[in-house]
């Protein structure tokens, strides 16, 4: 793979972004999935990203293992394992421009559902999850994490539903996403998505991912999280509308 100097900065900042996700903001995710996506072609970015993901989730497993609640990962991870068959029946069923598309529709909906959380939290709406909530998050979070990498916001929605402090947060979603992200592996492989190029690729950017991973829990404690996550999400509303016009 080639790139032009700026494509290459680009690819390093979301690197960079996919490390401190998992250890820092957990939301700003999506934005380095709509980088890589733009970047690269759009079905071959799944396979480039997954690799980095799983080194990062490492990091972040090692860094919150303690505040974890295995109970909510072994209660979704076979509905997610459905979502994974799902999402690779239809990875396997589109071409370039397609999946540009279906990534950029997954990260407008992903977007839609995180606002609709915010706006709930400062409603001060007491939220209550039905007895089908935790399998269609599942099942949602399977398909997406897929297709396009993006179940963040959807582990994100369920785990504030269920009301885990800070650190139990960050702990749990590092256990369920390192799990789920190996479970992956051999799909993405048997689509041809892992490969020679996608590795070495991933060889010249995993210094940028441990960075971001490292750097993710000290800078958290310090930066304006609002701010920050705003940033990202004006970011990924463009990317998601530039993937959307592919």
């Amino acid at each position: 793979m080639t790139f032009e100097p700026w494509q290459w900065v680009l690819l390093y900042v979301a690197a960079t972004i996919s490390g401190f996700s998992k250890t820092g903001i957990p939301g700003i995710s999506i934005l380095s999935v709509s980088i890589f996506a733009i970047v690269l072609p759009a079905r071959q970015s799944t396979g480039v990203v997954l690799p980095m993901l799983i080194f990062a989730d490492v990091f972040a497993f090692f860094v919150y293992r303690k505040n974890l609640e295995w109970r909510r990962v072994w209660g979704l991870l076979p509905w997610a394992v459905g979502g994974l068959v799902l999402g690779w029946l239809a990875l396997g069923r589109v071409n370039n421009q397609q999946a540009a598309r279906l990534i950029g529709a997954i990260i407008a909906l992903m977007l839609v559902l995180h606002a609709w959380r915010r706006w709930r939290i400062s409603a001060g709406t007491v939220m209550h999850t039905p007895a089908w909530f935790g399998p269609f998050i599942g099942v949602f979070a399977g398909i997406t994490t897929m297709v396009a990498n993006a179940a963040g916001p959807v582990m994100t929605l369920y785990l504030l539903a269920m009301r885990l402090p800070k650190l139990e947060f960050l702990g749990t979603s590092a256990a369920f996403f390192l799990l789920i992200n190996w479970l992956k592996v051999p799909f993405i492989a048997q689509l041809g998505l892992i490969n020679e190029a996608s590795l070495t690729l991933n060889l010249y950017l995993l210094p940028a991912v441990a960075l971001g991973a490292l750097i993710g829990r000290p800078v958290v404690q310090r930066v304006n999280q609002k701010v920050f996550e705003n940033a990202a999400l004006v970011l990924a509303a463009a990317a998601a509308a530039r993937l959307l016009l592919a």
